[in-house]
């Protein structure tokens, strides 16, 4: 692109096909290690911003896409929309239905792969991703089908962490422990407006971009660590496969990353992870 940013080894190009199945089978687990819905209750105030980004209505049909434990679904289905939420892992999308049974809010849960979307065109009039469908593999791919399944003069709202920022700065660092398969592009590009074009910009009437933070907020940088260590995938599966000696250095290395981000002073952790929201506005069908 000429624009890309320095985002690692994860953007590097080769001239060998790249196999998505393969490294989809290895994300799914990956995912599933953990329990990513500890972190992901967390981040519930990004799917509530971006419900009222997107304008989503009641009684709208809204997809969420690669929706883990359920934020940007919830908020949906709190404004009264018709709400779907997929996942392509089942035990993500049973914490989300746990939380909507609690919440008493009627929506449908179905496991589904963010690449191969189980739905017909135009399905939907709005789909929402909070940092899930940035992950997936093929990246022209899950474009296609978010294109795809959303109808002419809907809208498509996503959350994605940005290069520059805080969860951007981790992936690169995890990627010095446990290089990515070449040529595969990295998520957060997902967070880089020019991308977003090449992506959407030739089905879009309009793409706007706002950046945001999330505020992680801890009780300190060792706090942090070990939440994320337990329960976040890709940290829980870099964790695993090092020894003793990479685990100590590993940790070493977060720790600096997150006392460099920390806004919190001396006796609290409060790591600011900036991240774009993005409201597609999809061509309307002539």
């Amino acid at each position: 692109m000429g624009l890309e940013p320095n985002v690692g080894p994860a953007t590097a190009s080769t001239g060998a096909a790249i196999d998505f199945n393969a490294i989809k089978q290895r994300q799914q687990a990956t995912w599933a290690s953990g329990d990513f819905a500890m972190i992901g209750v967390t981040l519930q105030i990004v799917g509530e911003s971006l419900a009222e980004a997107a304008e989503v209505r009641a009684d709208e049909r809204v997809l969420d896409v690669a929706a883990g434990n359920g934020n940007a679904t919830l908020a949906a289905a709190r404004r009264f929309a018709q709400v779907t939420s997929t996942d392509y892992v089942p035990h993500l999308l049973e914490k989300g239905a746990a939380r909507a049974a609690a919440e008493g809010l009627d929506i449908r849960f179905q496991t589904a792969d963010a690449e191969a979307l189980p739905f017909a065109d135009g399905s939907f009039d709005v789909a929402l991703s909070t940092f899930g469908a940035m992950f997936a593999p093929d990246q022209t791919q899950a474009a296609r089908e978010l294109l795809r399944v959303v109808r002419g003069g809907g809208r498509i709202g996503m959350a994605n962490w940005t290069p520059e920022g805080f969860i951007g700065r981790l992936f690169k660092l995890i990627a010095c422990y446990a290089p990515p398969p070449a040529g595969l592009k990295s998520p957060v590009l997902w967070g880089f407006e020019p991308r977003l074009k090449e992506l959407f910009g030739a089905e879009a009437s309009a793409i706007h971009c706002a950046r945001r933070n999330f505020n992680f907020r801890y009780r300190s940088a060792a706090h942090w660590i070990e939440v994320f260590r337990n329960y976040y995938g890709p940290t829980h599966k870099v964790f695993a496969a090092l020894d003793a000696a990479r685990q100590a250095d590993l940790t070493a290395d977060l720790t600096t990353l997150l006392e460099e981000f920390n806004l919190g002073g001396l006796h609290s952790l409060v790591v600011p992870g900036e991240y774009l929201e993005i409201v597609i506005a999809k061509k309307p069908v002539p």
